[in-house]
């Protein structure tokens, strides 16, 4: 019987979610790291506005969701999604401590979010490297959730733009633009438009 990257994932089993936790944490939670990469600036190219509803698609520790949060202000909301549950607490414990009322951390599997269909204004993925549930699938849920019109935001530094950009557009998104180093999606409709 085969099994799918969910179930891997699901399997991997607590002391590996803990070690992938810790080391993405060690990376994002390091004060360095803003210094070296401004989230703000980041974020409002990958097209974050204020008011707006957004899926941050594996939040990890939450190295955008407190930015992201503050850039949508108190109009908008952020739904932060990933699959291990150390990261969800983790931004749990971080929105607590700054007081902020507009993200819900969710901890669930991007290809399957549970979010009410076209409901969102905005997806932003840092990476389509290693998506557990598997791009494709990750790429139907994004269209899905996003609004008629709702922008998909690509961070891609290390994957050949081109075939990033051709494998984004096979998931029913029209490529708009790139800014830094996101890459701006907008969803197809259904008449093609």
């Amino acid at each position: 019987m085969k099994t799918t990257n969910r179930q891997r994932h699901r399997h991997a089993g607590p002391f590996m979610q803990k070690v992938a936790f810790w080391t993405i944490t060690l990376m994002h939670d390091n004060p360095l790291l803003s210094l070296l990469r401004d989230p703000y600036k980041l974020l409002k190219a990958a097209g974050l506005k204020k008011g707006q509803k957004v899926v941050e698609v594996g939040c990890g520790p939450g190295f955008f969701t407190i930015p992201a949060a503050h850039i949508v202000d108190k109009e908008g909301l952020v739904y932060a999604v990933d699959v291990n549950p150390y990261a969800i607490t983790r931004v749990r414990e971080k929105i607590a401590r700054e007081r902020i009322n507009n993200v819900t951390p969710l901890l669930a599997n991007a290809s399957d979010t549970g979010l009410p269909e076209r409901s969102v204004d905005l997806a932003f993925l840092v990476g389509l490297g290693h998506i557990v549930g598997g791009q494709k699938n990750v790429l139907a849920e994004m269209h899905r959730i996003l609004r008629p019109g709702g922008v998909l935001s690509v961070q891609n530094n290390r994957r050949e733009k081109g075939k990033m950009i051709d494998e984004v557009k096979q998931g029913r998104f029209v490529f708009t633009e790139r800014k830094d180093a996101f890459f701006l999606f907008t969803k197809k409709n259904r008449n093609g438009g």
